[in-house]
C-alpha cells in the first residue's frame, strides 16, 4: 500500500473481543474467565449469605454478562475453553449453601 508494510499482529482487540491470528478463543476464553472469577471472588467475600436465592441472582446479573458477551462470535468449540469456562459454573455453584458437593 503506497510502498508502506503492513506489520504482523498476534493479536487483536476489538468491541472488547481479543482475536489472535490463528483464530483460536482461547485468549478470550480466558480473559473472560478471569474477569468472572474475580467478580465471584468479590461475592464471595461481600456476601455472606450463602443462600440459592441470593447467588444466583448475583451470579445471572454480575456473573453471566462477562461469559456471554459476544459469545455468538467466539463460541468456544474445543473442551479445553469449554471446561474452562464451566469451571466457573462449578465455583459459583460451590458459593449455595447445601451445593457444594451437587457436582
Amino acid at each position: 500500500m503506497d510502498g508502506d508494510n503492513v506489520e504482523h499482529v498476534t493479536q487483536e482487540k476489538d468491541s472488547g473481543i481479543t482475536i489472535s491470528d490463528d483464530l483460536k478463543w482461547e485468549k478470550q476464553c480466558s480473559s473472560a474467565v478471569n474477569k468472572a472469577n474475580i467478580i465471584l471472588g468479590m461475592i464471595s467475600e461481600i456476601f455472606l449469605d450463602g443462600s440459592k436465592e441470593t447467588i444466583l441472582v448475583l451470579y445471572r446479573s454480575l456473573v453471566r454478562p462477562h461469559l456471554q458477551y459476544c459469545c455468538q462470535v467466539w463460541s468456544p468449540h474445543y473442551i479445553k475453553d469449554i471446561k474452562l469456562l464451566e469451571g466457573v459454573q462449578r465455583r459459583a455453584t460451590k458459593l449455595i449453601s447445601g451445593m457444594e458437593f451437587a457436582l
